[in-house]
Order: structure tokens, then sequence, then C-alpha cells
């Protein structure tokens, strides 16, 4: 009942607008300052692998941060900043809402991982919120006219008699 409410009901899609716009923009704000203003993640990424809390708590992603991201710090400034612009941008504008929702996710349970507490866990409950919903996140956004579109090329299309051997 509760998954039905929050998937299909229009007044949810309303207040999961709002709760999408307001999460895109800090997302967007804080990619914004880091692509704009030069972001180099090798100090973060440093004090991540000195943190004895996530060296005891996450052994294995204390060495995917020392051994794979410390060393590619400038491919990670880029994705980290370039990351959190797309995401907010595409939970601000409601385009491809799901996809945006699940790597801001990503992101802030990695920063999570890496001791970083800040707003990610609010973000995160928040975010759960938009996932769950799935398209009725983005009914009121760009969803509405991209979705039925890629389901129509993507899965409609797929096995036509000009797509086969």
């Amino acid at each position: 009942m509760f998954l039905d409410f929050i998937r299909n009901n229009v007044v949810t899609s309303w207040i999961l607008t709002i709760i999408r716009i307001y999460i895109g923009w800090l997302w967007l704000s804080a990619g914004f300052g880091k692509v704009t203003e030069g972001f180099n993640a090798a100090g973060y990424l440093t004090g991540v692998v000195n943190n004895e809390m996530v060296m005891e708590q996450y052994p294995t992603y204390h060495a995917f941060i020392e051994n794979f991201a410390l060393p590619n710090a400038g491919v990670f400034s880029f994705l980290v900043a370039w990351g959190e612009v797309l995401v907010g941008l595409g939970l601000i504008l409601g385009v491809l809402t799901t996809a945006a929702a699940f790597f801001g996710i990503v992101m802030n349970f990695a920063f999570m991982f890496a001791g970083t507490i800040s707003t990610n866990p609010w973000m995160i409950l928040f975010t759960i919120f938009i996932l769950v919903a799935g398209y009725n996140a983005g009914r009121i956004g760009g969803d509405r006219w991209i979705i039925p579109y890629i389901r129509e090329r993507l899965f409609n299309n797929r096995f036509t008699p000009e797509n086969s051997l």
C-alpha cells in the first residue's frame, strides 16, 4: 500500500519534487564550487588513508583509497566534482532521476565510509524515498518525456524484424 502511494500518487510526486530539488541543489552547489574553483581530492584522500577509524572499520575501502584512489587523485577529483554537478542537475531538472539519485547515494556512502558525516545521512534518507518512488519522483520534471521515449526506443523496438538476424 505504501509502495503504491509513493510510486503512483500525484500528491506524492509534488512532495518528491520538492525533496528532489532540495537534494539536487545541495549536490549542484557543492559540485559547482569544486568545478569552478579547481578541486584537488589528494588532500582529502590522504586524510582518509590516515584516518584510523577507516582503517579499522572498513579495511577494504581503506585499501581501495590508498592503493587506487590516491594514486589517481586527479581522475577522482574530476569524477567527484562533475559527478556532484551532474547528480544535482539530474535531480533538479528531474531528468534520469533514479539514475541521478542512485549515483548520489553511492557518493554519499563513499563519503561516509571515508569518515565524513556532514549532511550525508540526511541526504541518503531523502534519496531513498526518491529511489523507491522511481518514475513518480521525476514525473514533474524531464522524466515525464524522457522515460517514455527511452522505453519506446530501447524496449519496444528491441525485437522488431528490422533488428533480427
